[in-house]
């Protein structure tokens, strides 16, 4: 086929061009690499496990135990603390009063407050991947959060139901695909055999479901550790094998053979086997040899066991000394590089999942009239050199880049009592001159 300017295209060449994604190829090059099919069904047939499996590793592997717990710090803290966005001081000192109030008796077993449900949701997140709360009555007028564990909402209901909507996993939707409900097993703490009973329904305006996804349309939450399960078995095994040789070389010290003795007995056998403890000396008849095995690899093991620590790391999202605290070589601007993106990750966390889908319907519940919200402010993070941190935040005040009620909040406390503080303290009394976020009208 001719083209203008005398461009020629030849049928045969033109049948030989393909279009492929490198990533889709079969053959010797795909071989090995698994499919992931629609999300939900993938949670439903593996969510469970991997929920089981992150567990086993969270209160049985160091790394990952401390792993998690360093990540659940980073996403809480000590408890994320909410500014009331309502016009008027005396508004805003009675709502955080009543606050107050409520998160001292927010949690219904009675076991902490609400900031320790804070810190209970985060560790939920990242070791089941999900977190239900159910609404309660309090004492008085106030709401109380009761915590319940995601394998006692029923996984294995999923059909249609009337009117058009459907369950899945145990969680109901109406025609327009809306929660209506929950369906979840009555089982109590106190139950010490599993039993059957059907599952209750629950309205959703009663419960909380907190997870993050990682799909469109997804239904349940994944486990975090889901990416490192399977490393972080491998890596166990490792560790006990390289343990187990360590122990069995240091039970020899040496071997003693008799040349003149050709018996073929078996030395080691018999019911007078020889024992091997610490500083053994065996003897053996002549014809029988002895060899220890060391494998060469484990000359490289110091390096591969750090790469390992390191992908372990990668999988959680976290810097490698968050697992096994080694910062041999870091420095301060590497600590600060380090864990910028890490800050990214946790703050995407909190605007993104735990206060649309925790804190601001609690906020809801414990204020039904309020129309002006809050805003949720994480702790600030420690800092190598505070006082660094502390320049930072008094040059950002003097610019008018932030306030005193945000510089505050961060450090876990309210504007209100600090103020209250200072006019007390006989020695740093309160500054004269107000501050422009407390220029409000006070009705």
């Amino acid at each position: 086929m001719k083209l203008p300017f005398g461009i020629t295209i030849s049928r045969t060449a033109a049948a030989l061009v393909k279009r492929s994604f490198d990533g889709a190829t079969g053959g010797r090059r795909g071989f090995g690499l698994h499919r992931f099919g629609p999300i939900n069904s993938e949670v439903a047939a593996g969510g469970s496990t991997l929920r089981s499996r992150a567990r086993h590793l969270a209160v049985n592997n160091p790394l990952i135990a401390s792993g998690v717990r360093n990540l659940a710090v980073a996403l809480t803290g000590a408890g994320i603390v909410p500014t009331s966005l309502a016009k008027g001081k005396r508004r805003k000192a009675q709502m955080a009063l009543a606050w107050q109030a409520f998160c001292r008796v927010a949690d219904a077993d009675d076991r902490t407050d609400f900031n320790g449900l804070q810190a209970a949701v985060a560790r939920g997140l990242i070791v089941d991947g999900e977190v239900f709360t159910q609404i309660v009555d309090g004492e008085g007028e106030l709401p109380a959060l009761r915590l319940i564990p995601p394998e006692h909402v029923d996984e294995s209901m999923t059909r249609p139901v009337d009117g058009g909507g459907y369950i899945v996993q145990g969680i109901e939707f109406d025609a327009i695909g809306r929660r209506v409900a929950y369906h979840v097993f009555p089982q109590k703490p106190t139950d010490l055999f599993t039993t059957y009973a059907p599952p209750v329904r629950i309205p959703a305006a009663e419960m909380l479901h907190i997870f993050e996804p990682v799909a469109a349309g997804q239904v349940r939450g994944v486990s975090w550790l889901a990416p490192v399960i399977l490393t972080a078995s491998e890596f166990d095994q490792l560790c006990d094998a390289l343990l187990m040789g360590v122990k069995v070389a240091a039970m020899f010290a040496g071997v003693l053979t008799n040349q003149n003795d050709t018996t073929a007995e078996d030395p080691f056998g018999g019911d007078e086997a020889p024992s091997i403890e610490p500083g053994t000396i065996l003897k053996i008849a002549g014809g029988w040899d002895y060899k220890t095995i060391t494998p060469q690899q484990a000359q490289q093991t110091g390096e591969f066991v750090k790469a390992q620590i390191r992908q372990l790391a990668a999988g959680l999202g976290v810097p490698s000394h968050w697992l096994d605290g080694d910062l041999t070589g870091a420095n301060y601007s590497s600590l600060r590089a380090g864990l910028l993106p890490v800050r990214a990750r946790c703050e995407q966390v909190q605007y993104l999942t735990i206060v649309p889908q925790f804190l601001n319907p609690v906020w809801a519940e414990v204020f039904p009239d309020d129309q002006d919200g809050a805003d949720w402010l994480p702790p600030a993070w420690q800092q190598v050199d505070p006082l660094k941190q502390v320049q930072a935040d008094a040059a950002e005040l003097e610019a008018g880049l932030t306030s005193r009620r945000k510089l505050i909040a961060a450090r876990g406390w309210t504007l209100e009592d600090v103020d209250a503080e200072r006019a007390a303290d006989p020695l740093k009394p309160a500054p004269s001159k107000p501050q422009p976020e407390n220029k409000e009208d006070d009705e």
